[in-house]
């Protein structure tokens, strides 16, 4: 196990190391600082420098063909840049969650589906790092460590997306097994996955409340039953994997049952806690993708015989988006700060989530716009960026679902 960590920790160990033995350089004297500490600027460097050189050569041809980039994925997980959240005893990195935003950003700058390729192995391993009892860890999670493989969260189904309570797979318990029988959709990874994450009910009173109903199960691929839909061809972020996955007779030993039976919505809605804030990042490397790519041709292309940046209209574009870039990342900060101070941040979570996913979205249709006709045509990156952000309004809870989070807790915390 220690040669295989040494491998895939790659760069990012040493640097943590190095670091972490030269001591904290300059402290800031109190209260907030805005500067990274030596070790979060090296892992940030890291992952600029491989999405630079190694993802965004890539980026257009797997959009075109829709492949997998195991290519990239491998060499991400070669160093370090993946399933960060791992701990330790189970031989990962247990970075925090300001780290992990400061990874995703950077690789989803590159490209937004690579990055949401990698980055649903945190939402797929975050339920069993919450919830898993110590072997299930070493088992499953190790698993992650040794080798290069992924990992699903199989929750929303065909009827059942925003309402998590409205899941109609279902577990029943026989002898040392549970028998699983339903069907999940649009699951990133579903066709690349080692093992799942599912939820299903186990109550059969349909009275029962969603906090007792349902059980968290993890589920290994290549069980019989487990049956992989085709590949969704989706708008945006086409190289990462979705599809939909069926479970016919399903046996699940009782020993993969996370937590305890009855404690699978709390679970899985839990996890969003610590995965949301990542999927925020992942719409700010987006949005700076493109204010960079609308700015650099901007102070390219002429009309009525200057520079189109010096026309005032562009120029306000180009600020606006610069304003939504820089709160988005704070907001997302923020709310992975939450989280390492051993906080919940289902408020933060949200509004960085709900926010960052709106930024992303404004700033691809402005980069459009900025890019003119040029914009519209595939053989500029901004028509990709503009589809590739609309999901971040879909997935890991909608842009209204998010609104209903952040008021709900706004009026609770309000009345306490």
């Amino acid at each position: 196990m220690a040669a295989l960590m040494k491998k895939v920790s790659g760069q990012i160990r040493p640097l943590l190391m190095t670091t972490r033995a030269l001591g904290n350089v300059k402290q800031a004297s109190s209260g907030i600082s805005f500067e990274l500490s030596p070790e979060v600027q090296e892992i940030k460097n890291t992952a600029r420098k491989f999405a630079r050189e190694e993802i965004i050569p890539k980026a257009a041809e797997y959009d075109r063909t829709g492949e997998y980039p195991w290519d990239l994925v491998k060499k991400a997980w070669s160093l370090g840049l993946m399933n960060t959240h791992i701990p330790a005893h189970c031989g990962g990195l247990n970075l925090g969650l300001f780290e992990c935003v400061t990874i995703t950003e950077e690789l989803a700058y590159g490209c937004a589906g690579v990055q949401t390729a990698m980055e649903a192995n945190s939402l797929g391993q975050m339920p069993v790092i919450i919830a898993g009892n110590e072997a299930q860890q070493k088992k499953y999670l190790g698993r992650l460590i040794e080798e290069p493989l992924m990992c699903a969260y199989g929750v929303t189904e065909p009827g059942a997306g925003s309402d998590v309570a409205g899941i109609r797979t279902r577990a029943e318990k026989k002898g040392d097994h549970y028998v699983l029988n339903g069907q999940k959709m649009w699951i990133t990874n579903g066709g690349v996955a080692n093992w799942f994450f599912v939820l299903a009910r186990t109550s059969a009173d349909p009275q029962t409340s969603a906090g007792k109903a349902f059980t968290g199960f993890i589920v290994e691929a290549n069980t019989p039953g487990v049956t992989i839909g085709r590949k969704e061809i989706n708008m945006g972020q086409r190289c990462s994997d979705t599809r939909g996955i069926t479970f016919e007779d399903v046996l699940v030993p009782k020993e993969n049952v996370l937590g305890a039976e009855g404690y699978g919505f709390k679970i899985a809605m839990g996890a969003f806690d610590k995965t949301r804030p990542p999927v925020a990042a992942g719409a700010v490397g987006l949005a700076q993708r493109a204010l960079d790519e609308a700015k650099n041709y901007s102070m390219q292309r002429k009309t009525m015989g200057k520079l189109i940046c010096e026309h005032q209209a562009v120029a306000f574009m180009l600020a606006d988006m610069a304003i939504g870039v820089e709160a988005a990342r704070l907001l997302v900060q923020r709310s992975a700060w939450e989280i390492d101070q051993g906080r919940r941040n289902t408020y933060f979570a949200s509004i960085a989530k709900a926010f960052a996913a709106d930024v992303a979205n404004k700033c691809a249709t402005d980069a459009v716009q900025i890019f003119g006709g040029a914009g519209f045509n595939t053989e500029y990156p901004v028509e990709k960026l503009m589809r590739d952000a609309k999901i971040f309004q879909i997935y890991e809870g909608t842009a209204q679902i998010q609104r209903l989070i952040i008021s709900r807790e706004l009026l609770t915390n309000s009345k306490s």
